[in-house]
């Protein structure tokens, strides 16, 4: 990971245009190419970023960060005040508690209750970037990524988006689409989701474990 912090300002080009104003900020690139422009605030959301694959140009007063659906994010570089890289190794990825857990165990043994017909091609299908949840086909063949959460914020949204950018790219899933499942679900993720064209389903863990009668929302 290499970790610049520099005076600069920043403009992308793409589905729309924004620009930031000339400020000081961390800029934050990770060894899969993903570029990521921070402030000293905002919690953990970046003030603009461009996700993996990309193609980074440095030149003597600017960074050019491109990818294949021709966007562009320029970072005008006013001055450079620290410049370091450090090799963080292979991430283990994140332990989800028990009640976690074991709702993707039930979930992948019982797939027909995140909706009728799909049937469960792997439990955590790994990718270059994380494994994925569930894998499953729908009725008509389709390929369905599936992300499992206690709680369904925006992280959760944010990270099924990205499982689904990379699946999209081989061409033996044919076509792929997501499902975000959780016990409770925000409405901002929700709203989120929605604008992803990523469906979700609320689940009920007792349901699942045969207490209670079974009461699916679909979304």
């Amino acid at each position: 990971m290499r970790l610049v912090i520099a005076r600069c300002s920043v403009s992308y080009a793409g589905r729309l245009e924004s620009t930031l104003p000339e400020a000081n900020r961390l800029i934050m690139v990770k060894a899969d190419g993903c570029v990521a422009i921070h402030a000293d605030g905002g919690a953990y959301k970046p003030l603009n970023w461009m996700n993996a694959p990309n193609t980074i140009t440095e030149f003597g007063d600017r960074w050019e960060v491109t990818n294949t659906k021709g966007e562009t994010l320029t970072i005008f570089l006013r001055e450079v005040l620290s410049d370091s890289a450090h090799e963080l190794g292979e991430d283990p990825g994140l332990s989800k508690d028990g009640v976690e857990a074991h709702l993707q165990e039930l979930l992948a043994a019982l797939p027909e209750h995140i909706e009728s017909g799909l049937r469960l091609v792997r439990r955590e299908y790994q990718t270059a970037i994380g494994p994925v949840d569930l894998l499953c086909r729908d009725e008509q063949g389709d390929t369905v990524a599936i992300e499992v959460k206690r709680r369904g914020d925006i992280d959760g949204v944010e990270q099924l988006a990205r499982y689904l950018e990379y699946l999209r790219r081989d061409p033996a899933l044919g076509l792929v689409r997501g499902i975000f499942v959780a016990q409770s679900i925000k409405p901002q993720a929700r709203t989120l989701a929605e604008s992803r064209d990523i469906a979700c389903v609320e689940v009920d863990y007792d349901v699942l474990r045969g207490n209670k009668p079974a009461d699916l929302t679909l979304f």
